[in-house]
């Protein structure tokens, strides 16, 4: 069995593992209701759509009356 002349230290270790997670670019998809990017699979949080049916109603700030 082939054994390391040298430990690595942790930090070059983690460093060669931590490259897989590097590479992944964030995939994005525009939203076929309101045109915005949107996480793929998750409901849009600008419209509340998704796959065409509507989840979330988008609620309204109500302003503030005057004193």
């Amino acid at each position: 069995m082939v054994v390391p002349a040298k430990r690595l230290s942790y930090s070059r270790s983690r460093k060669r593992r931590f490259q897989k997670e590097i590479l992944k670019p964030v995939n994005l998809v525009k939203c076929k209701e309101c045109g915005e990017l949107t996480l793929p699979h998750r409901i849009c949080v600008n419209c509340g759509f998704y796959k065409g049916r509507k989840y979330l109603e988008k609620k309204e700030k109500k302003p503030k009356a005057k004193k």
